[in-house]
């Protein structure tokens, strides 16, 4: 066990610092015996850590490894489980309970005493054995030597220490000098104790001889220890007079403590007392403008601007706890609550007057201009009409409103100081700005539109005379607008005159200019492309009218009355592609903006309320003067609509302007539709040739104009989708109308159209009808074919026949060489059909043929010449097709065709030249 315990220290505990001081070989209770030895170790090093390590024998070799490791101080009971016999079973108690068998009594007694002695020396007796002997304890602690015995063993381990060099080579200088030190130890040991006596003797006397300086030394101390009781008694006197000087201290010290709080207290009553001069005093110049201040003159209005400000920063203070109660505070307050009531009820009362004073001047400023043209007109019998017109109407513009929006833009402060002030005082004066302008809006546009309508209708020359002799008068004109107003049927307009005007002047025009079959019929003068560029002009200079009235007046309300807006369509609008409607959706978030915003787009509504009717009127005016109007107003109405997008999205203008474009396309596809209707509806006449029908040509001049209008216009989109509509419907009416045709062959109807249109589409470039030019292309050329083999089979129509014979003999499976042996086909019967067409006798029948197809071809598509240059293609190929039969059914018969090609070439040229 030694050789084994000597063995664990060197391997396993000296590289880790620690002493082994008891081993016991053990097994686990109750299982197959696995031998492994519990180890009591202790650290070198302090603080000292004691630990039960359990080491097993490797498997593998003669070496040892560790297992396992407990603290001591984890352990709470050692169990040697039989006190009075001899029992090698002993359980450890740590987390969990350890059961373990020792190989012999003694080695188990001996480690369980160890464990005692540690848990003696380093746990204070912390760890509780149980069933242990208590003779084996006592042997453990010999009788007066309590302390030694706690150390044993263990305390001889324990103070051991290894010998360091120096040590090391006086041992070795020893031993060199004593010859047996390595062969007899013993004899050199009992040397070693001579020299050791020897040595205490001599220190012994030395300390006997120095009993006289000892003597001295006392002596010396004892004087020492008077000269330290008269110190000490000095320093008790001067810890006297600190103690006083100390109590005085405290004294002053408490004095200035009070003096200091004293100083807190006052510096802080002045803080409040400055506090409350500074932010809650105004100024009796402030004062002076709030309750007299000039509100009519820029420094007046500065004046109160500045005081105003004042007294909300007065007002709006916030006070500290306990302010509100002292008297000074609540004086101040109420004086505050009077001067804002007194100013509030002065600028509502002033700005009152201004609104009233600057409507005022503007209605009695500006008289209407048709009201002014009719009380001119009528005033005096054979007046020149037409010139007063001209005067009166030449400029189309709408009253500026600049001015006022300047000289109330001075108030701007001073609306928003009520707004957040006097907040149903603020929304009175809102409501009375936004009753007057809507009577000043509501009279100014609708004598604009009135204007605006007399020029469109003017664009007709019936209609200026017709319109110049009309009486007019206030009451009529009300009763008949009013029943205007009430009909979806009829015109929407503002005067009743104006609508009889239109459907004077329209009943003119619509025959004229209404309809792709009409547009056809016509030259470019009869088109009266002026009244159109006149009409555009008219209704753009309406729109550019409109824009930045309404922009102004929406950015002078959003500034005047303080409301903020948010450009961004995120929150709270939603603008649909398909036809430009703005569709208004407030979400539940930011409340606060989204009802400023929802503000300024009532008054708006409120103020400008009747320019949606006016417009509305207005397009259906133009729509019904002439429904190619409607091309115009499209193309117009969107650009002003994605500029008033760009600008503001969430804008009254731009919603308005999306709501009447919605009724401009519907106009537009009303105008398309009833172009394909008309198409539909088209009859021909049955005793003269079709020619070129009036809806290809109308179509023709309906690209140009749209092209024209729609060059660079955002919606693009739609003139083409009205592009296909209308094509389809030109196809397919072209084939009806080919196909009810009695005059004129099919095929000619077909191929004249066709090319026209071909025609047309080239010279257009149209790229969304690419796929239909190609198509007309194809219809052209097909019929074109099919109209010259159908007319070339009538000039030799017996050798036609003949021929015609021969090859069903071969497709009946007659050879070719045997056709001459068919009756009906030999060579007698064949010379008999060549000899009835000599040359003289082709050449009449090309001339009767080309007079027939003049006949059938119009003179405007001019395609004689191409239609006979592919007859006489046609006519060399069936020649070469007739010599080819006759050379392989008729082999050596010598038979040949009574004129050549180059006869034919003649006829056809000289034909061609005679006519």
């Amino acid at each position: 066990m030694t050789a084994i315990k000597h063995a664990l220290q060197r391997d396993i505990f000296t590289p880790n610092d620690e002493r082994l001081l008891s081993i016991v070989n053990v097994c686990k209770a109750g299982k197959k015996k696995k031998n492994c030895f519990l180890c009591a170790t202790v650290t070198t090093e302090r603080p000292v850590q004691v630990k039960v390590v359990k080491v097993k024998k490797s498997d593998k070799g003669d070496f040892y490894k560790r297992q396992m490791a407990w603290e001591l101080r984890d352990l709470t009971e050692v169990d040697a489980k039989d006190a009075n016999k001899e029992n090698p079973e002993f359980d450890l108690h740590f987390e969990k309970v350890y059961r373990w068998v020792a190989s012999s009594t003694a080695e188990k007694n001996s480690f369980i005493s160890c464990i005692w002695k540690l848990n003696q020396r380093y746990l204070r007796k912390k760890v509780e054995f149980v069933n242990v002997s208590p003779q084996l304890l006592e042997e453990s602690v010999p009788s007066g030597e309590s302390q030694s015995v706690a150390g044993g063993d263990e305390d001889a381990l324990d103070d051991y220490q290894e010998l360091n060099a120096r040590e090391e080579q006086d041992i070795e200088s020893m031993m060199e000098v004593c010859e047996y030190a390595i062969s007899n130890a013993e004899a050199f040991a009992e040397k070693l104790s001579r020299e050791l006596q020897v040595l205490d003797g001599a220190n012994i006397q030395s300390i006997m001889a120095s009993e006289k300086q000892v003597n001295i030394l006392m002596q010396l101390l004892d004087r020492a220890l008077g000269e330290v009781d008269n110190i000490e008694g000095k320093l008790l006197s001067y810890e006297e007079m600190l103690q006083s000087v100390k109590e005085q201290m405290d004294q002053i010290s408490q004095s200035n403590r009070l003096i200091q709080i004293s100083n807190t207290n006052n510096g802080k009553l002045l803080d409040e007392i400055q506090f409350l001069v500074n932010y809650m005093d105004l100024s009796k110049g402030h004062i002076k403008a709030l309750q007299e201040g000039d509100l009519s003159s820029p420094k007046g209005i500065e004046a109160c601007i500045n005081a105003s400000e004042a007294l909300s920063q007065c007002m709006n203070v916030t006070l500290k706890p306990g302010h509100e109660k002292l008297m000074a505070v609540k004086q101040q307050q109420h004086l505050f609550s009077e001067l804002r009531d007194t100013f509030a009820r002065r600028l509502t009362n002033h700005l009152n007057n201004v609104f009233v004073h600057q409507f005022n001047h503007f209605s009695h400023f500006k008289m209407s201009i048709p009201q002014f043209y009719r009380s001119s007109c009528l005033s005096l019998p054979g007046h020149d009409q037409s010139s007063t017109l001209s005067q009166h109407t030449a400029e189309l513009t709408l009253p500026k409103h600049s001015p006022l929006h300047r000289d109330l833009l001075r108030y701007a402060k001073l609306m928003e100081w009520l707004k957040n002030t006097q907040r149903e005082k603020y929304e009175g004066l809102s409501r009375t700005y936004v009753d007057y302008m809507t009577r000043l809006y509501e009279r100014e546009i609708k004598d604009f539109f009135e204007v605006a309508k007399i020029k469109m209708a003017g664009t007709s020359k019936d209609g200026k005379g017709k319109f110049a002799t009309l009486p007019r008068k206030e009451s009529a004109l009300k009763q008949e607008t009013e029943s205007l107003h009430g009909s979806s049927g009829k015109l929407t307009g503002s005067t009743s005159s104006l609508n009889k005007l239109a459907v004077s002047s329209s009943n003119s025009r619509r025959s004229q200019s209404s309809s792709l079959l009409d547009m056809g019929n016509m030259s470019a003068s009869d088109l009266d492309v002026a009244d159109r560029t006149r009409f555009d002009k008219i209704f753009e200079q309406v729109l550019s009218e409109l824009e930045p009235l309404c922009l102004a007046e929406q950015d002078f309300i959003s500034k005047f009355f303080k409301l903020q807006q948010n450009p961004t369509l995120a929150q709270g609008e939603n603008v649909d592609d398909s036809d430009g409607t703005v569709h208004s959706r407030p979400p539940s978030e930011h409340r606060h903006s989204i009802s400023e915003k929802d503000m300024v787009r009532m008054m708006m509504n409120k103020i400008f309320q009747s320019i949606e009717t006016e417009l509305n009127s207005l397009i259906a005016l133009g729509d019904k003067i002439d429904s190619f109007n409607s091309l115009y107003m499209l193309v117009k109405m969107s650009h002003h609509v994605w500029t008033a997008e760009n600008v503001d999205p969430a804008s009254y203008l731009s919603t308005t302007l999306g709501n009447v474009l919605v009724t401009v396309k519907r106009n537009f596809d009303k105008c398309i539709s009833g172009q394909i209707r008309q198409m539909e509806e088209v009859k021909i006449s049955k005793k003269s040739k079709v020619g070129i029908l009036p809806f290809v040509t109308g179509f023709e001049e309906f690209a140009k104009l749209a092209e024209a209008i729609f060059r660079n216009a955002e919606r693009r989109g739609d003139l083409d989708k009205a592009y296909i509509k209308l094509i389809r419907a030109v196809f397919n009416n072209v084939e009806k109308v080919a196909n009810e045709s009695q005059k004129t062959p099919r095929d000619v109807v077909m191929m004249e159209n066709f090319h026209h249109i071909f025609s047309t589409l080239s010279s257009l470039k149209i790229s969304c009808l690419e796929a239909e030019r190609k198509e007309a292309k194809q219809k052209y050329t097909e019929h074109l074919q099919s109209y010259v083999i159908n007319s070339l089979g009538q000039p030799l129509e017996k050798l036609n026949h003949f021929f015609e014979g021969v090859e069903a003999r071969v497709a009946q499976g007659v050879r070719e060489e045997e056709v001459s042996y068919q009756l009906a086909f030999n060579k007698q019967e064949l010379r008999k059909v060549i000899k009835e067409y000599p040359g003289k006798e082709v050449k009449k029948g090309l001339d009767n043929l080309y007079k027939k197809v003049d006949k059938h071809l119009c003179e405007e598509e001019n395609l004689l010449q191409v239609v006979w240059h592919s007859m006489q293609d046609e006519f060399i190929r069936q020649y070469k097709h007739f010599e080819g039969l006759i050379n392989r059914c008729y082999p050596g018969s010598g038979i040949t065709m009574e004129f050549t090609i180059q006869d034919m070439l003649e006829y056809f040229s000289s034909i061609a030249q005679s006519h």
